[in-house]
């Protein structure tokens, strides 16, 4: 017999708020670390309660998971941008009309 549903709102109870919290934050640190071992996965999480405090995991430095999350977005950000599509279609237009200049040069000095 499974548990049953519960409704997925704000606890107003302050104290039950935070047992639920230390209960829920202990279980998805469990998970995350049990996901890094069983899968050889790079595994970051951040959780910051209702006062403020910090807490964290990560299956190796942290700062290489950040390192390597604003890596990946920056790139993903690079690619659906655009701006770059223009700059990647404009740069490659240049380096055909010189690669047709270098070759009308070499022809000519070819002729000489």
């Amino acid at each position: 017999m499974g548990r049953g549903k519960i409704v997925i709102r704000r606890i107003d109870n302050s104290t039950s708020r935070q047992v639920t919290f230390s209960k829920r934050r202990s279980g998805l640190l469990k998970k995350a670390r049990e996901l890094s071992i069983l899968c050889d996965a790079e595994v970051g999480v951040i959780i910051f309660s209702s006062t403020g405090k910090l807490y964290d995991y990560a299956s190796s430095s942290m700062n290489s998971v950040i390192e390597r999350y604003n890596k990946l977005k920056e790139e993903q950000n690079q690619l659906m941008n655009p701006a770059s599509e223009i700059k990647i279609s404009t740069e490659t237009t240049s380096t055909h009309h010189l690669l047709r200049y270098m070759a009308s040069v070499g022809d000519s000095l070819i002729s000489e």
